[in-house]
C-alpha cells in the first residue's frame, strides 16, 4: 500500500513537471542572427519505439521525452536496417556514423581506420563544416572515438558487464536487484552511467558557451540496455504485478533456433535471451518490463537535466535536437527478450526532432531509417552530403507531413543467412532462410504482428510473392548476397 501511495504521488508530481515544461523557455541570450545552428544528438540503447508516454504508452513515465515530443516532430516508422552480428548495436552505430547501409558498413568495418584518415565519419564532416564537436557515452564502433571529436569524456566501448546473478530471472533466492551497486554494470565506478552522461553534458554546455564555433554534441546513453539498473525509487514507480504483459506474449517463439536469436555460433544462449528462463511466463515478462521501464524513466530524468542545461546555456533557440536509439527491444513480445528479430518492437526505435522552425507536437508515419539523422544534420548545417552516404535527409518530411518517404521499401536483415525482412506500404514479409519459413503481416490491421497471413494463401500468397520480388531488388541494391530464390522457390515462381 505504501509503495502504491508513493507511486501515485510521484506520478502526479511528474505530470505537473511535464505540463509545466511543455514549451522550451526563452534563452538567457539569443544566438546571433544568421549563425549556424547547433546540434544536440541524444542516443539511447535498446529502446523500443513503444516506450514514450506521449506517443501512446500510458504505463511508462517519461516527462522529458514527452516534453521533447511535444516540442517537435516524432517519426512513428523509423527503422534500423538490422545487423551482420548478434550485437545489433554495433551495426546500427557503424551505419549511423559512416552513412553506409548495413552490408556496406560491414564491408568497411574491417578497415575503419582508413575511413577515419579520409575524414569520412559524421563528426569529422561536422568539424570541417565549422563545428566544435563533443562526445560522451557509448561508442561501440570499431575505431577509436577520441580523435574523432574535439572534446570527449567517459567513452564507453560497449555493453555494461552483466553478472551471473543477473541471468535467468526471476528465480528462487534471487539476489540481483537493479539498485545494488555490488553487481557493477551501470554502477561500475560508483555513480550510475546515465547520471555521469548528464554530468558530462552540463560541463560540455559550459565549454560551448565560451566557444566561438557552433556545437555538435553526441551524447550516447548505455541505458536501457541490460543490466537494466536504476535507483530503487525509480523501480518503485512501477508495480510489477500491474505491468501489462504484451498482447503478443507466448512462452516460446516457434523458430527461435532458426532465427539465431537464441543460440550464437559458439552454441551458447545469447545474452539477451539468457536474462529470463524458457519457457517464458507472464511473471518473467512483468519483471523485465518493470526494470526496463525504470531504466528508461531514470534515463528520462537525466535527459531533463540535459535539456535544462541547453536552455540555461542561452542557445536553445538555435539548437536542433535529435533523439533516437540504435534499435528497439522485444522485452516480452513474441516469447523473446532481445532485439535479434525482425518484429516492429525490435526494429523500430523512437525518433524525435525539435529545433528552430520545427513544428510542435507533430507525428510523421513515413517509412525512414534512424540513420537518416546523419544526412539531415549535414543538410541543416549547410554541409555537403558525401556521395558515399546511403541515407536521406528527413527535412522534406519534417517540413511537410504529406511528403513521401525517400524509400519505396524498408529492408531488414540479421546475420548472413538467418533472417530477412521487407516492409512495403502496410505489409511486412519476414523470412527465416535456414528454416524455409516466411511470415506475412498486415501492420495496419495487425500492428502487434499476431496473425501470420502467409499460410492463408489466396491474395496473401500473391502479396508474399510481390514483397519477395521487391526484397530481391533491394538485396541487389544493398549488396546482400544471400540467395533467397534457392530457399524459397515457391515465392520466386510467377
Amino acid at each position: 500500500m505504501r509503495n502504491r501511495i508513493s507511486r501515485i504521488f510521484v506520478l502526479n508530481f511528474l505530470a505537473i513537471i511535464a505540463s509545466s515544461t511543455v514549451a522550451i523557455v526563452a534563452p538567457e541570450k539569443a544566438s546571433a542572427a544568421g549563425s549556424k545552428p547547433n546540434f544536440l544528438f541524444i542516443f539511447s540503447d535498446d529502446q523500443s519505439h513503444e516506450t514514450i508516454r506521449h506517443l501512446g504508452n500510458k504505463e511508462i513515465i517519461t516527462p522529458n521525452l514527452d516534453r521533447l515530443a511535444q516540442n517537435g516532430v516524432s517519426f512513428t516508422n523509423a527503422y534500423n536496417m538490422g545487423a551482420w552480428l548478434g550485437a545489433v548495436c554495433v551495426a546500427s552505430r557503424t551505419s549511423l556514423n559512416t552513412g553506409r547501409s548495413v552490408w556496406q558498413a560491414r564491408q568497411i568495418e574491417r578497415n575503419l581506420d582508413q575511413h577515419v584518415q579520409r575524414g569520412e565519419f559524421w563528426s569529422q564532416i561536422m568539424s570541417r563544416s565549422g563545428y566544435e564537436t563533443y562526445l560522451s557515452g557509448k561508442w561501440h564502433v570499431a575505431t577509436n572515438a577520441a580523435p574523432l571529436f574535439d572534446h570527449s569524456s567517459n567513452i564507453r566501448g560497449g555493453m555494461p558487464d552483466q553478472t551471473e546473478e543477473g541471468y535467468n530471472r526471476p528465480k528462487e533466492n534471487d539476489s540481483w536487484t537493479p539498485w545494488a551497486k555490488q553487481f557493477g554494470g551501470f554502477w561500475k565506478g560508483g555513480k550510475h552511467w546515465s547520471e555521469v552522461l548528464a554530468d558530462d553534458a552540463e560541463r560540455f554546455f559550459e565549454k560551448a558557451k565560451k566557444a566561438d564555433k557552433p556545437f555538435f554534441m553526441y551524447l550516447a546513453f548505455n541505458a536501457p540496455h541490460d543490466p537494466r539498473q536504476a535507483p530503487r525509487e525509480f523501480v518503485d514507480l512501477y508495480d510489477r504485478d500491474s505491468i501489462a504483459v504484451p498482447e503478443s506474449f507466448i512462452p516460446e517463439y516457434p523458430y527461435k533456433q532458426e532465427m539465431g536469436c537464441y543460440i550464437d555460433p559458439k552454441g551458447k544462449i545469447r545474452r539477451d535471451e539468457r536474462l529470463g528462463p524458457f519457457p517464458r511466463t507472464p511473471e518473467t515478462v512483468q519483471l523485465h518490463r518493470q526494470e526496463y521501464f525504470a531504466a528508461i524513466t531514470h534515463m528520462d530524468a537525466q535527459i531533463g537535466r540535459i535539456l535544462d542545461a541547453l536552455e540555461n546555456s542561452g542557445q536553445a533557440d538555435n539548437t536542433y535536437i535529435f533523439y533516437t536509439s540504435d534499435h528497439g527491444l522485444a522485452c516480452g513480445h513474441h516469447g523473446l527478450l532481445g532485439k535479434q528479430n525482425m518484429y516492429e518492437h525490435s526494429m523500430k526505435p523512437p525518433l524525435i526532432v525539435s529545433g528552430p522552425s520545427i513544428q510542435k507536437n507533430q507525428t510523421r508515419d513515413a517509412l525512414v531509417y534512424l540513420q537518416d539523422i546523419m544526412p539531415t544534420t549535414l543538410e541543416l548545417a549547410d554541409a555537403q552530403i558525401p556521395d558515399y552516404v546511403d541515407f536521406h535527409s528527413l527535412t522534406p518530411i519534417i517540413e511537410n507531413k504529406d511528403a513521401s518517404s525517400p524509400y519505396n521499401a524498408i529492408y531488414g536483415c540479421y546475420q548472413d543467412e538467418l533472417q530477412r525482412m521487407i516492409r512495403v506500404g502496410n505489409h511486412k514479409l519476414i523470412l527465416y532462410p535456414t528454416a524455409g519459413i516466411y511470415r506475412l503481416y498486415d501492420l495496419v490491421n495487425d500492428p502487434q504482428e499476431l496473425h501470420d497471413l502467409a499460410p492463408l494463401g489466396g491474395e496473401h500468397a500473391e502479396k508474399s510473392k510481390e514483397l519477395f520480388q521487391s526484397l530481391l531488388t533491394l538485396q541487389e541494391e544493398l549488396g546482400d548476397s544471400l540467395d533467397l530464390k534457392a530457399v524459397f522457390p515457391n515465392l520466386s515462381s510467377s
